[in-house]
């Protein structure tokens, strides 16, 4: 076998594909091998030893820029390189792992995204009559405000709590759920607005408000983002929330609340 060994039967003792060993050349992580009479490149003992070299530390993880550095360093610089990628490997390792677990708990429900005080929340909300639909909505809600306001996170359910603890607060929050349903124009909605307005004016410690988002300079878009959530699937919300904030703002101007 003066000649060596065509590219493919190379591919097919080191256990790799052609693709592959064009690519270490590419990566200079293999020397371009002779090439025969007719032009053909041919692969000698040497050429098929590093070839398995490469394909080797390549299946064990280690970068493909970091394996010609390796090959050829000394023996001194060659033990401490595996040693630094036996590291990262650890490293790796524990990262998936990590991740791994974060899988089989999503797979178990929502305490991957929300912390136990915000799923007893949603415990209540469904034993206090809520719809299924609703507490849907409320946890993806919840889910967005702890990733888009983490600062004002425990304020926020602290709010939330406050308000699930008066009757006619959570009788009236129910009803402007269902209102999400309605026509747009239903008259029902200015009626409910105007109602609505007056029990958050006349009690504001039941609304719960966004105030994590004040010092950010991103705030504004972080607050449409919250606000406007869920109003694709409840047509009603759009126009219901836009009539409440004007009434409560209109209150305040004439003076019949501190602003």
């Amino acid at each position: 076998m003066t000649d060596g060994i065509t590219i493919g039967q190379a591919a097919a003792f080191a256990g790799v594909t052609v693709k592959t060993i064009r690519h270490y050349h590419q990566n200079g992580l293999i020397d371009e091998p002779h090439r025969d009479s007719s032009g053909y490149r041919r692969y000698g003992t040497a050429d098929l030893l590093r070839l398995v070299q490469v394909r080797t530390l390549a299946g064990a993880g280690v970068p493909l820029a970091g394996i010609g550095t390796i090959l050829d360093a000394d023996p001194d610089q060659f033990a401490a390189a595996l040693v630094d990628v036996e590291e990262s490997l650890t490293s790796r390792i524990d990262e998936l792992i990590a991740r791994r677990e974060t899988l089989r708990q999503f797979a178990h429900g929502d305490r991957v995204l929300l912390p136990d005080r915000a799923l007893a929340l949603l415990d209540r909300m469904l034993a206090l009559g809520f719809t299924a639909d609703d507490v849907t909505t409320a946890r993806e809600a919840l889910i967005l405000v702890r990733a888009l306001m983490p600062e004002g996170f425990d304020e926020y359910l602290s709010q939330i709590e406050n308000g699930l603890d008066d009757p006619r607060h959570v009788a009236l929050i129910k009803l402007t759920w269902s209102a999400g349903n309605w026509d747009p124009d239903d008259p029902r909605i200015e009626e409910l607005a105007e109602e609505v307005a007056a029990h958050f004016l006349a009690d504001p410690s039941l609304l719960p408000t966004l105030s994590g988002l004040q010092n950010r300079d991103d705030g504004a878009t972080r607050y449409e983002l919250l606000t406007h959530h869920g109003e694709d699937e409840r047509p009603g919300w759009t126009r219901l929330t836009l009539l409440i904030q004007a009434k409560m703002r209109d209150a305040r101007v004439r003076g019949i609340v501190d602003a």
